[in-house]
């Protein structure tokens, strides 16, 4: 089966409406996604994903932050489908308008967070002369700044085990998740924020063995 038989839905019941046969055209997909097709939503996350990521890559210089940005991207599209108006322009350059926004969006909330990363490093207090010299301040320090740049839902699960000292059944009951999946973004946070350490030789010891709290 070649790509384009693979891409193309075909006739039957399960075609793109309007298609009969061959690779379907940006114009269908563009006319599938208004008319609320989801199989035209894939198709067009299938062909213009690497687009909007690229692009939301460049912008951002975080390929975590692009992949978040690329599925808003797509949610939004869908969402905002009856907007979309073929006659006024391609799909592509639509999903284009849209990555500017969302990527715009990620600058300002990177901006939010950064300055909060900075006010918390500003409290961290001094050396008393219990051993937390001006090392284990920094490590604290690149632990926040790495805290800050995970998903949302990720961020905010650690930061109430960690800083607000809650249990997972804590953090569960107070943001509305169910148990499990408060501990697989806590889980799956943890693994980010230790990659990007590694990566970047940081502070690893600080969160090594870092687990949050129990139920």
């Amino acid at each position: 089966m070649t790509t384009a038989e693979r891409e193309a839905p075909g006739a039957g019941p399960g075609a793109v409406p309007g298609r009969v046969s061959g690779v379907v055209s940006d114009e269908e997909i563009g006319r599938g996604l208004a008319e609320g097709d989801e199989r035209c939503l894939a198709l067009a996350h299938r062909r213009w994903g690497r687009l909007v990521y690229t692009l939301a890559a460049r912008a951002l210089g975080d390929p975590r932050e692009a992949e978040d940005v690329t599925q808003q991207v797509f949610l939004a599209a869908w969402r905002g489908r009856a907007g979309y108006r073929p006659e006024r322009g391609p799909v592509p350059a639509w999903l284009v308008g849209i990555t500017r926004r969302k990527t715009a969006d990620a600058l300002t909330d990177r901006t939010r967070r950064l300055d909060l990363v900075a006010a918390a490093g500003a409290a961290l207090p001094p050396p008393d002369g219990t051993g937390e010299g001006p090392e284990h301040v920094l490590d604290r320090v690149v632990v926040i700044r790495e805290l800050a740049r995970l998903p949302r839902v990720q961020r905010d699960v650690l930061t109430l085990a960690y800083f607000g000292d809650l249990t997972q059944a804590q953090i569960a009951h107070r943001t509305g998740l169910p148990l499990g999946t408060v501990k697989s973004h806590a889980r799956r946070g943890l693994l980010r924020m230790r990659r990007s350490l590694v990566a970047g030789a940081g502070p690893t010891a600080s969160i090594s063995g870092a687990q949050p709290a129990p139920c």
